[in-house]
């Protein structure tokens, strides 16, 4: 199931950032509290355009398959603010981030496999860092997203949802991962790092 969060603001462009703390934005305690929500038809971003409810829920299901992923996803596109308030309620991280996934408790696993939070605002700007479409970048983040949900996790693992990833991120046509992406900037910084270091010490023989 998608759902579009009423507090979305359809004409946010990539480039203006959710007003953290500021405004009325009555976060739910799950994601769940929004699933009488209807899904309305999704309008345009910017320059960018979100795509139909119809064709994330195929993407969903085509994702599920592939992550061999059972029971039923709720999958919520909102805003920074909620994704911040998540974030701090259920990990202790005072700060809006991309994606965030639920696992439904081990007793509703076999129906209910979990709930997946998108910020659309978040999504906008890595879209443009990276060069492709919105719906592009939703769906990496729904496969991450469905990737944790299955059990899966980067920051406790060996590289198996990394490598994962990788291969059904080919599977599914999709641009590179966010598990990758985390280790290039990485890189770019320690690079960077060293270059400085390098001037640095060039200066000091001077």
């Amino acid at each position: 199931m998608i759902l579009l969060d009423p507090d979305l603001d359809p004409n946010l462009s990539p480039h203006r950032r959710s007003p953290v703390g500021e405004g009325h934005d009555p976060a739910p305690d799950t994601i769940s509290a929004r699933r009488s929500i209807v899904s309305a038809p999704l309008k345009a971003l910017g320059k960018h355009r979100l795509p139909s409810a119809r064709a994330l829920a195929g993407f969903l299901k085509q994702a599920q398959i592939a992550v061999r992923l059972r029971g039923k996803v709720t999958v919520l596109l909102t805003t920074d603010v909620t994704m911040r308030r998540l974030n701090r309620s259920f990990r202790g991280k005072n700060k809006a981030t991309d994606v965030l996934s639920f696992p439904a408790p081990g007793t509703f696993a076999a129906e209910v496999a979990g709930d997946v939070a998108i910020s659309i605002p978040t999504a906008l700007r890595q879209a443009d860092e990276r060069g492709h479409a919105l719906s592009t970048e939703i769906k990496v983040l729904m496969l991450h997203g469905l990737l944790h949900l299955a059990g899966y996790d980067h920051e406790a693992d060996s590289g198996q949802m990394s490598r994962r990833e990788r291969v059904l991120r080919a599977r599914l046509r999709l641009p590179q991962g966010l598990i990758e992406r985390a280790k290039d900037n990485e890189a770019s910084g320690f690079s960077l790092k060293r270059r400085k270091g390098a001037r640095s010490a060039r200066g000091g023989r001077r």
